[in-house]
């Protein structure tokens, strides 16, 4: 049996931004409702980073993604995020397709802040910021410009906000400083999680910040008295209260699961999120397996709907048992 091999070009191809955002909501509905399954992703780590394993099942497939992030790859001409995606039937245990983790894994995360945003900032009609600009800051860039909204962008390394600025166009810009994308209505925070980006004070009323860059054990983004005076939403509670944002809070007694939502629940209507124009709200994304699942099930359906699309053009195809 073959299956094809569908690299970080094919997926970012067979589906885009906007629909990233789509298939990362049909995720949360569906694992808040019990439908699909996620166990606890796994930590191998290294001295430089960590390996995680992740399962998922769901919508008539299974999916394990084995991916790494070390943040200091960029400065070896190597990417932080990379592996793969196995996605299989569910019904038969068939491997269906492999596919490349660190575009799926951009998609969902692009999708994920964003989906977050929309849900739970209060209506303006400013730029989001995105700080941090590497391959998955791009990808919550790219998110938010197809979703309609204007960008601010910062990153430690001014030539790469600004080239993702270009690619974005008119709708995009540059941030004077960090503290300006902070200060914005709006922020993604996209970062390797190795340093606090707002300090005790940092939120201000009616702020909504995603954070995206604390998604294992020891990162963050946020101190743990800030998230106090926030209404706080994960997008899974028993994996963001050890290894997210909110696990320091959790640890100290600062915050408990009646005080920290589930987006899957807010999505539903069964859990409350902003209640008030000056409310904070903050999203803690740890990254969920059945996220993956969404994405991947979304380009393999392209890809079997017509295997000789443009998109799929050069798709290689592996022998298996």
């Amino acid at each position: 049996m073959s299956v094809p091999i569908l690299s970080a070009r094919h997926v970012l191809a067979a589906l885009g931004p906007a629909e990233a955002v789509e298939a990362v909501r049909t995720a949360f509905l569906e694992h808040a409702r019990g439908a699909w399954q996620m166990p606890a992703k796994v930590y191998v780590t290294a001295p430089e980073g960590d390996f995680r394993a992740m399962p998922a099942s769901g919508g008539g497939y299974a999916l394990l993604k084995w991916v790494t992030s070390f943040p200091g790859n960029p400065e070896r001409g190597l990417p932080t995020v990379g592996g793969v995606v196995l996605l299989s039937d569910a019904r038969t245990g068939e491997l269906l397709a492999q596919l490349d983790a660190g575009a799926v894994t951009a998609l969902r995360t692009g999708g994920a802040a964003v989906l977050a945003a929309e849900t739970l900032a209060r209506p303006t009609l400013g730029p989001a910021a995105v700080i941090g600009c590497g391959v998955n800051g791009r990808a919550v860039a790219h998110t938010f410009a197809a979703r309609g909204r204007a960008v601010l962008l910062w990153d430690a390394r001014p030539d790469q906000a600004r080239l993702v600025a270009e690619e974005l166009g008119a709708e995009a810009s540059v941030a004077a400083d960090r503290a300006e994308a902070l200060a914005a209505d709006v922020v993604a925070t996209v970062t390797p999680g190795q340093e606090l980006l707002f300090e005790a004070g940092g939120l201000h009323a009616g702020q909504h910040v995603s954070l995206m860059g604390a998604d294992g054990p020891g990162k963050a983004e946020i101190a743990p008295e800030e998230l106090v005076r926030a209404r706080v939403v994960c997008d899974d509670w028993e994996q963001a209260s050890h290894t997210g944002d909110i696990a320091r809070a959790v640890e100290s007694g600062r915050l408990d699961r009646e005080g920290v939502a589930e987006l899957g629940g807010v999505l539903l209507g069964e859990e409350k999120g902003r209640s008030s124009e000056d409310e904070i709200t903050v999203f803690d994304s740890t990254g969920l397996a059945v996220q993956d699942l969404a994405v991947a099930a979304g380009v393999y359906e392209r890809y079997r709907a017509d295997p000789a699309a443009s998109n799929f053009e050069g798709v290689a195809e592996a022998d298996v048992g």
